[in-house]
């Protein structure tokens, strides 16, 4: 599955979980057994955990560094923009 599919199948989770509490509920709870059955490609051996935002507190994803990447490619790649859902963008200085 391609990282676009796997983001628009995360999209429609997100929306899932927006409308329905008691899916929310179970994806707190066990986002592999969500995920799995939404169709989302889970690697064997990775811990996936889901957190919820709110007003008051706001997550900060820091991905693992790749083994494979310099710092000459670190600072190349740093810089830009993430949208996560709707209305939450991050930018980078």
């Amino acid at each position: 599955m391609t990282n676009e599919e796997n983001l628009k199948i995360t999209g429609k989770i997100i929306a899932k979980a927006w409308a329905d509490e008691g899916y929310k509920a179970r994806l707190l709870a066990d986002p592999a057994a969500v995920l799995a059955a939404e169709g989302v490609d889970l690697p064997a051996g990775v811990t996936f955990k889901v957190v919820e935002d709110t007003a008051a507190v706001q997550t900060l994803v820091l991905p693992a560094r790749p083994a494979d990447m310099s710092d000459d490619d670190l600072d190349t790649a740093a810089g830009g923009f993430m949208c996560v859902g709707p209305s939450s963008c991050m930018f980078s200085l």
